[in-house]
């Protein structure tokens, strides 16, 4: 059977390409949302991570995956997962129509830079266990977020998706890794309750054009510097510092698109020395400059 590739895959033309991210920027992962018709002996080998989400599924539709000479059936219902490791070598058998799959490919560099950030086992990536038909709610909240960012671009859109990535590999590592690398390391009390984290990120929102320091933060929490910066960074993906760099891009973003603000205003709403540093710091996140934003925005 004569094989499409699209982006991390290949596939046979019973699949049509329905949404991709190509073109969209994203550094931390890559998107598609494809149709599934019947097809047989569709031989994959991944080269990233991947999460197949069934969007839109069917009942009677049945997929067999099958690795080292093992079977594995599940039906291709609404919120059913899949999951590959990198480097697996699987093929594939599909019996049925599948309307909607979002397929979600995380490359080994973010696994590594979770190893990195978290002290986790070596090649967490290769780790990840073979999933079929499972059901997470979070891995579906993820990817129907970063669906609808697909349908509909918004400004803050390759913020968020890195963001999500980050949150999907974490979830990965958490629950479905082979490796030891979800087993806890400290005691319950490393975590962040949600009202001191909700306490933390209303604070940040209201004080995005003033100077916000780790040790502020720190204190509206309730912890050490060092204990915050750690709390604060495993429920969220990112280091506090880079979270509240990107929050105060999204809010430049927004004073752009409203337009009632000069550019070395807004450059310094967002904490930067000059304009010059700001649209250079605004290129690298976006893409484009400033007024070239504020053109399409209108």
């Amino acid at each position: 059977m004569e094989l499409q590739t699209y982006g991390a895959r290949k596939y046979p033309p019973t699949s049509a390409l329905l949404a991709s991210s190509a073109g969209l920027g994203w550094s931390t992962l890559s998107a598609e949302l494809r149709f599934h018709g019947p097809s047989e002996g569709q031989s994959v080998v991944a080269q990233h991570v991947e999460i197949c989400l069934v969007v839109d599924g069917n009942d009677d539709g049945l997929v067999r995956r099958t690795e080292a000479g093992f079977h594995q059936d599940a039906i291709a219902r609404t919120s059913a997962i899949w999951l590959s490791p990198a480097g697996a070598d699987k093929e594939i058998v599909i019996t049925a129509p599948i309307p909607q799959t979002m397929h979600l490919y995380l490359p080994t560099a973010l696994f590594d830079r979770l190893k990195d950030d978290f002290n986790l086992p070596v090649a967490p990536a290769h780790s990840i266990r073979h999933g079929a038909g499972i059901g997470d709610d979070v891995i579906d909240r993820l990817g129907r977020s970063i669906l609808a960012e697909l349908a509909n671009e918004t400004a803050a859109g390759r913020m968020y998706v890195e963001t999500a990535s980050l949150a999907l590999g974490a979830r990965l590592l958490q629950k479905h890794c082979d490796s030891g690398a979800g087993a806890s390391t400290e005691p319950s009390s490393y975590y962040i309750d949600h009202v001191r984290m909700r306490r933390v990120l209303d604070y940040i929102s209201a004080n995005l054009s003033d100077e916000i320091t780790l040790e502020s933060l720190a204190g509206i929490a309730g912890y050490s510097v060092f204990h915050f910066a750690r709390k604060f960074t495993l429920a969220m993906g990112i280091s506090p510092a880079r979270y509240v760099s990107q929050m105060r891009l999204e809010n430049a973003m927004a004073e752009l698109a409203a337009g009632k603000l000069p550019l070395a205003e807004i450059a310094l709403n967002a904490q930067f020395s000059s304009q010059a540093s700001f649209t250079r710091a605004f290129h690298r996140a976006t893409g484009m400059t400033p007024k070239k934003y504020q053109r399409r925005r209108r």
